[in-house]
């Protein structure tokens, strides 16, 4: 069914079928002119001939299918029968690999569209040979949240439920691509994941075994954090940069490190910020909530914020009083 159409309203026009009609025609015709002429004065922000770009529809419907590969039966209408399962794959894998190497190969020429580079096959290749071991990661993951969890009853509701299997399984692969050299579709990739999850990985960013995120929604992970085994966030957590380089033009430095490290065993508690390419943070160390850390931490510690001035009254024997009932 059309939803749009169904709603009673018009479905926005596409390339091929631009044309408007009747009264709105000329009631909003004016508007136009200055429209194209924006076009043309403001360089960069349209490209009419996006033959030459990655598209952001078409990588995510690469997304989509990169998932049914890596869970096949989770992310598909009906079961699949186990005897279907060779034809069904090998027809799924020729299709997104013919589709992602177009879209890499538009990346890798943006700039200079019509000149061949050859780096493409070398990069799909060294993917397609990594899914196993991506999802031999991914199986970590699943067991990490399916073990961390008391609310996880099956591993299989870690697999169907938890929006950060999608977000970590969209950006193990987004790393492969990104470590060969890979760019724009990775960080195209990462952000269709963070669009639907809450959670901003981005592609570069090193993350080793059995990592989970309870809950996920605010997570932010920079581009040059490393993240040891056994780490568990929370929702609202950020591994950010704490300052930005600049060179004498004032521009933004790049290729520097600017997220901080994890190491093994990491526990950090909600709503924490954890910043600067220097910070490191030991082994086994517990960060509670709301906790904001510019420096490293020795392994084992445990960083929390104790209450101070917690005061707690009789309501019904205040009622006449403009005083507060609580103060921190």
């Amino acid at each position: 069914m059309n939803t749009a159409a169904h709603s009673g309203i018009a479905p926005a026009p596409s390339a091929a079928s631009a044309a408007p009609a009747g009264k709105a025609a000329t009631a909003y015709a004016h508007y136009v002119p200055a429209l194209l002429d924006s076009y043309e004065k403001i360089g960069g922000l349209n490209h009419c001939d996006s033959v030459n770009l990655p598209t952001k529809r078409a990588v995510g419907q690469i997304c989509e299918d990169l998932l049914q590969i890596l869970f096949p039966g989770f992310h598909d209408d009906d079961a699949i029968a186990p005897d279907s399962l060779p034809a069904l794959t090998r027809a799924r894998l020729v299709s997104v690999a013919r589709r992602l190497e177009e879209q890499v190969r538009r990346g890798v020429r943006v700039g200079h569209p019509g000149k061949p580079t050859g780096r493409t096959p070398p990069i799909i290749k060294k993917f397609l040979e990594s899914l196993p071991h991506v999802r031999e990661l991914l199986r970590t993951d699943i067991e990490a949240a399916f073990l961390g969890d008391p609310a996880a009853v099956h591993r299989d509701e870690v697999l169907l439920s938890y929006p950060f299997v999608e977000a970590i399984a969209i950006q193990r692969l987004a790393h492969v691509l990104h470590n060969s050299g890979a760019p724009i579709v990775p960080r195209m990739m990462t952000e269709w994941a963070h669009s639907r999850t809450g959670i901003d990985i981005h592609p570069g960013a090193r993350i080793g075994r059995y990592f989970f995120i309870d809950h996920g929604t605010g997570v932010v992970i920079g581009e040059t954090c490393r993240i040891g085994e056994h780490v568990k966030l929370f929702h609202g957590v950020t591994l950010g940069a704490r300052s930005i380089a600049k060179d004498d033009d004032g521009h933004a430095v790049k290729g520097v490190k600017r997220h901080p490290d994890v190491e093994d065993h990491v526990t950090i508690y909600p709503n924490t910020a954890i910043l600067g390419g220097d910070t490191v943070i030991g082994a086994r160390s517990t960060i509670g909530s709301n906790v904001f850390l510019l420096h490293s931490l020795p392994p084992d510690s445990l960083v929390i914020y104790e209450e101070k001035q917690l005061v707690i009254r009789d309501k019904s024997a205040r009622k006449k009083q403009d005083a507060l009932d609580w103060m921190i």
